[in-house]
């Protein structure tokens, strides 16, 4: 029986699961997302945290132990140097997990673990549906879209132009002049067709 034994071992010995943790925490580190099973990413995070923790005091004892863990002088370098000033008041809670579905291979549950502090579109404010405001989600059909910005760019008014510019001159319609330039069709007729 396994009661009260919380530790996943991820189907490897200790070594191979020491070394796999190692790379994919120096992985985070270096480009502060990564996409992985959700039991690897809840396991990287429970690797990760501390180290964190451990890298908000820069002496040279937290730099070795953190570089026991993980061995690459790139992902301690940026550790301490661009993580740690960010993340400097937050308690603890520094990465976030994000599920997206399931791997079409074997099904595996996927996510996405990243840090908390480095993405942009939670961190500046920037709702989902402002940074989309460019592209207005409807089912009509762009073209509609399309008149009325011309109609805002027409109505909107330059500094230092004086109200007694000359009108524009109206646009001729785009239905007749398609129909000019167009040749005229061939008549239909029922050759060929059984009668």
């Amino acid at each position: 029986m396994r009661h009260n034994k919380n530790f996943n071992h991820l189907g490897r010995q200790a070594g191979h699961r020491k070394a796999m943790l190692s790379n994919m925490a120096s992985s985070l580190i270096l480009h502060k997302r990564i996409e992985t099973t959700v039991a690897k990413a809840k396991a990287v995070r429970q690797f990760v945290e501390p180290l964190v923790t451990k890298s908000k005091e820069d002496t040279t004892h937290s730099r070795r132990v953190v570089f026991s863990y993980l061995k690459q002088k790139e992902a301690v370098t940026e550790l301490f140097r661009t993580i740690a000033p960010k993340i400097a008041e937050r308690p603890g809670g520094y990465t976030r997990i994000l599920k997206t579905g399931f791997r079409l291979g074997d099904a595996a549950d996927m996510c996405i673990i990243e840090f908390v502090d480095f993405n942009e579109a939670y961190t500046l404010g920037i709702t989902p549906a402002a940074a989309s405001e460019s592209k207005p989600k409807t089912r009509r059909s762009r073209k509609s879209a399309a008149k009325k910005t011309d109609a805002v760019e027409d109505a909107t008014v330059v500094e230092g132009e004086t109200k007694k510019a000359a009108p524009k001159a109206p646009k001729a319609p785009k239905a007749t002049a398609a129909k000019a330039a167009a040749p005229k069709a061939a008549k239909k007729t029922n050759v060929g067709k059984k009668m």
